[in-house]
This record gives C-alpha cells, structure tokens and sequence, in this order.
C-alpha cells in the first residue's frame, strides 16, 4: 500500500470541510491502495463566462487529489507537504455535470512526489484533462504549529508594511 497510514474517505471529507474543496463542492468518492477519486460539478462555481469548465477549476481538482495523495504518504506529526508546480492540458470541454478526478503516483521519494491526475466526463468518461503537480515534503519545526497558521487567518496582511502593500 502507498498511504502511510490506513486511511478512509470519512479522513479525507473531513479534511474538506473548511476550505476551497468545500466551496466548489469537491467530494472524495473512492480511495484505493495507490489512487483517489474525488467528483467535482461543472455549475455556476466551476465554469467560465462561456458555461464552459474553467482550467482553474479543473487545476484545483488536480491540486486537490495530488495534495491530500502526497499528504497520505508521509508522516504528518513530523512532515507536511506543499505543490511546486502545477501543469494541466485542457483536452475536451464540458458545461454540465460533474468530472471525475483520479490521482495515481509517478514517484514518491524522500522528499518529491510527482503525481498524475486524469479528469474525465462522469457521464461518458472522456477525457477532459490530464493534469501533473509536484510537491516537496518539508520537514516540520517547533514554531510549525496550527496557532500559526490561524494567526494569518484572523489578519491577513499580518506581517507587511505600509510600503509593501500596493
């Protein structure tokens, strides 16, 4: 088994229900021993101006699926993981539904995972595009700690000065 530990999708929902994944609706529908699925709706959310499913949707999919497969694979009370770099090739286009996005490994070494993500059309399952993220597993401090990172929550512009905000 890839994962570190064992995991379920009650996990992965629960990592979902207070961020982006949430507002576009994204929901973890199958993980398997090297895989994850999640379901995302082409609506209102997800689409561009032309009705069409806009690539930065199909991106954050992608990142999603990539992100939560890297996060299982290493040890979260002393690692943590964040993307590098994200590419995607828009394939077919698609303007109601939903499109599936599965995330199968590349590589998963010490320190980079390389992911493969393939989106395809719920109804028919054509593809609509095939997307690979990268990320580094960074090893976590003493100051990494949730306090932290709700501190920049509560004040976003926590940090800058009058002269570096434009």
């Amino acid at each position: 088994m890839l994962w570190a530990e064992k995991y379920t999708l009650q996990d992965l929902t629960a990592f979902a229900n207070r961020n982006m994944i949430l507002h576009l609706n994204i929901e973890f529908i199958e993980l398997g021993s090297d895989f994850i699925k999640a379901k995302m709706p082409v609506d209102h959310r997800t689409t561009m101006p032309l009705g069409l499913l806009h690539g930065g949707a199909s991106c954050v999919l992608a990142e999603t699926l990539g992100s939560c497969a890297s996060a299982l694979c290493i040890d979260t009370e002393k690692e943590s993981t964040v993307g590098i770099e994200i590419n995607a090739n828009h394939i077919k286009t698609i303007n109601l539904g939903y499109v599936i996005g599965t995330v199968r490994p590349f590589h998963v070494g010490r320190s980079i995972h390389v992911w493969d993500i393939q989106i395809r059309n719920e109804s028919n399952a054509e593809l609509i595009c095939i997307s690979r993220l990268t990320t580094k597993v960074l090893g976590k401090t003493a100051t990494d700690s949730p306090q932290k990172y709700l501190s920049y929550r509560k004040h976003p512009l926590a940090g800058l000065t009058k002269t570096t905000r434009k």
